[in-house]
Formats: C-alpha cells, structure tokens, sequence
C-alpha cells in the first residue's frame, strides 16, 4: 500500500462559551509521494505545511466546526497558493455551519478592509460532508461517519484500508471526546459512539483529534461505563 498516515502535533487554545481552553491537537496527513488529504488542521499551518512538503493538497477535511479545527484551515487549504481557485477544497458537516459562520463572522469584524469582511463573512465550506461518503486518496477510502453529539455536525473517518478510526473530538482514549471537559450533548454523543464502534473490528486503530492513539476494542468495553458521566450532566 503506497498510502500512509503522518501526525503533527499543535499546541494552542480554543474558545467555548467565551472560556478559553489550552488543548494540544493532532492533525492528520494521508496519501503518498505526491498527493494527500489533510484532517483536522489546528493551531500551526507552517507546522503542517512543512510536514506536507511539496505534495499536492487534495482535500481539508473537519470532523467539527470548532475553532481549533477552523483557525488554520485557510492557510493549509491554500497552501502556499494565492489564487484562492488553486486552493484545496475544505469539507465540513453541515450541522456545523453555524459554527463555522460565527467564527468567520468573529474575523470578519475584526477586519479594517470592509472588502475583507465581507469576502469572510460570505465564505462557506467547498464540501458539505454527508454520511456514507467517500474520500479516496492514494490507494486508500476515506469514508464519513457522522456523529453527533460533540457538536451537531461532528464526524469521524474511517479506512478499512488502512485500518484506522479517526475519531475527532467525538471519541478520545478513556472518554468521549470533549474541550476542557465540558460537553454539548453528552447522550446524544455517547450514542454516536456506541453505534460507531459496535460494528467495528476490535483490533482498529483509533485515532483522535486529542492525545493518544488507543483501539476500537478498548474503548468498546469501557462504553457502558461513560452513562454515569451522562447523569452527572443532567
């Protein structure tokens, strides 16, 4: 298989009902020696671009509209190009364009250039992710999950053939995903979860957004467990 998985790790912080939390991301990198798609870009474009080289940026892809997953993603989409034709197209859910409008209304108005923000506030994914669909890359699929729960329009990835789960924001090892702990919508999200990886080969590696790698399989069996955390939401 020519198709291969690169990380990089940043460091930033995001904003959540004016809080402002330190998270550390994990940005993903799929594809070969001359193509790839980008997951969940975060925090540091030059970081990531360097990681990309000179391959050709096929795709962006959001697993939620959170300001941690838009921040660069600009940046990495255009990847090095100024004509914004050239640039990667960006995907995102659409249960998350009210996310991803009040973050570009936010930059918008901190624009002097009326031009600027406007351009900012009339921008809009390239790609509207629905369940079922497909990414191809390499030699490697790219299939969309949505997931609800984290946000409205969270989703994860899977590739059977690369054996992996990227899980986003909405699993993350030992506990559904979060940003400083706190949840949106922490049934409907364990929900997700449950029906995401009942069906999954145990031995699949998952991937999150934040800290380490673990296994459909270890977090399969520690699932029931998480409903306590759902009561003490209520």
């Amino acid at each position: 298989m020519d198709a291969r998985i690169e990380q990089v790790v940043t460091s930033g912080q995001v904003s959540l009902d004016d809080t402002d939390y330190d998270v550390e991301n994990n940005t993903y990198i799929i594809g070969d020696d001359d193509e790839v798609i980008v997951i969940d870009p975060a925090h540091d474009a030059e970081a990531i671009l360097k990681e990309v080289g000179d391959r050709e940026v096929m795709a962006v892809l959001l697993t939620d509209g959170n300001d941690h997953h838009l921040n660069v993603v600009l940046e990495v989409a255009a990847a090095g190009e100024e004509e914004e034709e050239n640039w990667a197209p960006i995907a995102l859910h659409r249960g998350d364009r009210l996310l991803w409008r009040d973050y570009f209304g936010r930059l918008a108005k901190e624009e002097d250039d009326e031009d600027d923000a406007k351009a900012l506030r009339s921008l809009e994914p390239d790609i509207w992710l629905e369940d079922g669909g497909v990414f191809e890359i390499a030699d490697a699929q790219l299939e969309i999950v949505h997931t609800p729960g984290h946000t409205p329009g969270s989703v994860c990835v899977i590739s059977e053939q690369l054996g992996v789960l990227f899980s986003g924001d909405t699993l993350h090892r030992g506990r559904p995903g979060s940003i400083g702990g706190v949840y949106e919508d922490l049934r409907k999200q364990l929900n997700s979860i449950g029906a995401l990886l009942t069906p999954l080969p145990k031995d699949l590696k998952v991937l999150p957004a934040q800290g380490e790698e673990t296994n459909v399989g270890e977090e399969d069996s520690r699932w029931e467990s998480w409903g306590a955390l759902a009561q003490d939401e209520d």
